[in-house]
């Protein structure tokens, strides 16, 4: 049995390594809204789990024992494993078979006995048997209720039941069965009082299926268990990860944080600011393309590598789309494809969209987190964009999750020695940053190598661009967008006597009349596997 994991970068400097597993009746969607409050400071995985998602046939039997090795199989070497409904009480036998792998748990609306027995809260055994029974006749019409009883208590009960019910993407079948017998035989109460990891049980005020009395038969149960905690979400229903997701997050993080179980954070403060980015670009959209010749020219090498009019490529992403420049290339090449023109700057999508009178779809995001859903995408474009990306691990772990199976991503980027003699220049003048620093072939193929499903092809090319002055020079790349954004650069305006040493130190590289400025552009191919 082999999953398909969806992995979600952190956004932010990551701290801990997070494994979601939903319940019975749902799949990976239900932990959509609580990735805002997740991914600023945690890697996640996601994965649809068999037995439980609704239409996931897996073409054999599915045992217990199976789902956790799979689910191993798929997950990080060491995570933290939340776990909702069904799912809490898989991340609890993970724990206990796997404590290696296992950091802590966290269970969301989870009953480790779910059928009640007398001194147990629980779903009757009669209620439960009449489900089951109605399920195996229709299971459709059995999911709708259990959907029902999901909802009680929420405060927009049928809004929320749409959002579950857009959720799924297949009809269910006999294969949910299975799940079904799993609640009816687990009983974990035991397991919990010998767990060696710390572990929180989150339940909810106006539970439908799990009952808000668990409270005190869970506290009653873990009374010599030190690091477990049991905690009540006031005014959440059973569906948490939906409606209480801002909550959920927060007391996850609360937990692990008196756990001590977040790591320090990394990569604060490198590279420019992506709002200063967004803003300079924004405003260079309406002179961009007028000195534009080396992106236009790069760009065109890149859409001659691409295969002429591929009919299988039904959705193609231009990312980094800035004035829509080659959206037209891409459209002649792939015509009946849906054109998605990408880009972190508002400015630019707004005049790309205005320049291609609504054709095509235009959207503001960043790299590092796409705004489109996992297989949704077969091509990637993105000419002389991600070197504004400093965290390449999260560009190829996004590429990862949106590219369809061999899908593919062509791109180009710059390396660190573009610009080197304005770099030389200023340096013979101070030691302060004045050019955008950009990273080596090494870094990138590093990156990709530790991202699952991928494989990285790299090379690289020196361009040349010729001014007769410096100012030249600066006021192209001001023009670009694409001056000075580090955060290391110089505060203030720069002396007189500063940029005419700066001049003066250009005027060494003069040739024929004219000042060489070097472009080191890395061309790259990432596929899908």
């Amino acid at each position: 049995m082999r999953l398909d994991p969806e992995y979600l970068s952190a956004t932010g400097g990551a701290q801990q390594e997070l494994v979601l597993l939903h319940g019975w009746g749902s799949n990976r969607e239900i932990w959509r809204p609580l990735l805002a409050g997740l991914r600023p400071w945690a890697n996640i995985t996601l994965l649809d789990l068999p037995g439980c998602a609704p239409g996931l046939a897996c073409g054999e039997e599915i045992e217990w024992e199976a789902v956790l090795e799979a689910v191993l199989a798929a997950a990080p070497a060491r995570a933290v494993y939340l776990g909702w409904s069904l799912g809490g009480q898989l991340a609890l036998a993970l724990a206990a078979h796997h404590p290696q792998r296992v950091a802590a748990v966290v269970t969301v609306c989870s009953n480790p006995r779910f059928v009640a027995e007398p001194g147990w809260p629980g779903m009757e055994p009669a209620a439960f048997a009449g489900f089951r029974a109605a399920c195996l006749a229709q299971p459709a019409a059995a999911l709708r209720r259990f959907d029902s009883l999901q909802a009680q208590g929420a405060a927009r009960p049928r809004a929320l039941l749409r959002q579950l019910q857009g959720q799924r993407r297949q009809a269910p079948g006999d294969e949910l069965m299975t799940g079904l017998d799993w609640l009816a035989q687990l009983d974990q109460r035991q397991l919990l009082q010998t767990l060696p990891q710390p572990q929180l049980h989150l339940l909810a005020e106006h539970d439908g299926l799990v009952p808000a009395e668990l409270q005190q038969a869970f506290e009653g149960l873990l009374q010599g268990a030190a690091n477990a905690r049991v905690q009540l979400l006031g005014g959440a229903c059973h569906l948490a990860p939906l409606a209480s997701a801002t909550e959920l997050a927060a007391a996850t993080r609360e937990f692990l944080a008196a756990a001590d179980l977040l790591g320090a954070v990394a990569l604060q403060g490198v590279g420019p600011d992506k709002r200063d980015i967004a803003s300079s670009f924004s405003r260079a959209a309406a002179s961009y393309d007028s000195v534009a010749q080396l992106q236009r020219d790069v760009g065109a090498r890149l859409l001659a590598r691409l295969p002429a009019g591929d009919p299988a490529a039904a959705v193609v992403l231009d990312l980094g789309c800035g004035t829509g420049c080659f959206r037209a290339g891409l459209t002649a090449c792939y015509g009946s494809a849906t054109y998605i023109g990408l880009d972190l700057a508002p400015g630019m999508v707004e005049f790309a969209r205005g320049r291609a009178a609504d054709e095509g779809l235009w959207l503001v995001g960043d790299v590092e987190a796409l705004p489109l859903a996992p297989a949704s995408v077969d091509l990637v474009f993105s000419s002389l964009a991600i070197q504004w990306c400093q965290r390449p691990e999260l560009f190829f772990t996004e590429l990862a999750r949106v590219l369809k199976p061999a899908g593919r991503c062509v791109f180009t980027t710059l390396g660190p020695e573009t610009l080197r003699e304005l770099r030389l220049s200023w340096a013979a003048v101070d030691h302060r940053q004045h050019v955008n620093n950009f990273l080596p072939p090494g870094d990138l193929l590093a990156a990709a190598a530790g991202v699952r499903g991928i494989d990285l092809s790299l090379e690289c090319e020196r361009y040349g661009m010729h001014y007769r002055r410096v100012a030249d020079l600066l006021a192209e790349l001001k023009a670009l967008g694409a001056h000075n954004m580090n955060r290391d650069r110089p505060a203030g305006l720069t002396s007189r006597r500063a940029l005419q040493g700066m001049v003066q130190a250009y005027e060494a590289w003069r040739a024929e009349g004219l000042l060489p400025a070097t472009y080191d552009v890395i061309f790259g191919e990432v596929t899908r596997r």
